[in-house]
């Protein structure tokens, strides 16, 4: 048998680390694909004003309805426009829109459900305010930012936000409900701990991993319903490519033009379907139950 002790310490250090980044991506390899996937997106997506052939929004009527072919890869829409960039433009408006959603639908969540969860008092009237913004349609509450206020990325972003921050807070304030009663929780309280560092040393702690699994969920429903709005027509304006509006220009014409849908389409899944799959992913990684079990 081999003593630890003879070996080199760096050898003892870098064998753990050496293999676990693998060991990780052998056991969950949904992972793996599924930030794969969404990492070649999004670099694509961010190098579109160096990747796209043409300009997304220049007009060409002579090429109107154009099928793909070596000067228009993914073919032209029914102005002429082409496909493959507008698909590039696309996909930095629904990675901008999910990010902005996730991150602040969860960093707002957590201060309001780590509020609602400690404090009985807060809880209550909280979480009843929480009820009712769960009541919001997110498409309705779009319609409604639209009347008042001009049609922007930014108001799709508000919009999507507001109805996410209450599935948060339930999330953050069930977890904390149960951090709450635990002995060494109670313990921490009965010397006189004071709340930040029960915030920093117990709750917080407790709560990053559901929370991070509830972030990519939120990220790839706010592409989704990003989608929906543009498509319905009350998501981002028609001079800024978005996958949604893409779709919606298409369908007009996708009997001789099948490309104009089918294209956006499949990108929109694929950016959605690499999420759930890295969401799954972290999951299994973060959850300590299924990690024993794996």
């Amino acid at each position: 048998m081999t003593d630890i002790a003879a070996l080199p310490a760096d050898a003892a250090v870098a064998g753990p680390s050496r293999f676990a980044f693998s060991r990780i991506l052998r056991r969950h390899p949904t992972m793996l694909v599924g930030g794969v996937i969404l990492v070649v997106m999004a670099v694509v997506s961010l190098l579109a004003p160096w990747l796209a052939p043409y300009d997304p929004i220049e007009l060409n009527v002579v090429d109107r309805l154009r099928p793909p072919d070596e000067d228009y890869l993914l073919g032209t829409d029914a102005y002429g426009r082409d496909m493959l960039s507008r698909l590039l433009y696309g996909g930095r408006v629904s990675l901008a829109v999910g990010l902005c959603v996730a991150a602040f639908s969860t960093v707002l969540g957590l201060l309001i459900g780590v509020v609602a969860g400690y404090y009985r008092l807060a809880d209550a009237l909280l979480m009843r305010v929480m009820d009712g913004l769960m009541a919001i349609p997110g498409i309705l509450l779009a319609i409604a930012l639209m009347t008042v206020t001009r049609a922007s990325i930014e108001v799709v972003i508000v919009a999507i936000t507001i109805p996410e921050i209450p599935r948060v807070v339930r999330l953050v304030r069930a977890v904390v409900l149960s951090i709450r009663e635990q002995t060494y929780v109670q313990a921490a309280v009965a010397i006189g701990t004071r709340f930040p560092r029960l915030l920093r040393k117990h709750i917080l702690p407790n709560t990053l991993a559901p929370l991070v699994v509830q972030a990519t969920y939120i990220f790839a429903h706010a592409v989704l319903v990003e989608a929906y709005l543009s498509f319905l027509g009350v998501g981002t304006p028609p001079e800024i490519p978005s996958w949604g509006n893409v779709i919606a220009e298409g369908r007009l014409y996708v009997q001789i033009a099948f490309w104009q849908v089918l294209f956006p389409g499949i990108a929109l899944a694929l950016m959605v379907l690499s999420i759930n799959l890295l969401g799954d992913g972290l999951r299994d990684l973060l959850d300590p139950r299924l990690s024993r079990r794996a």
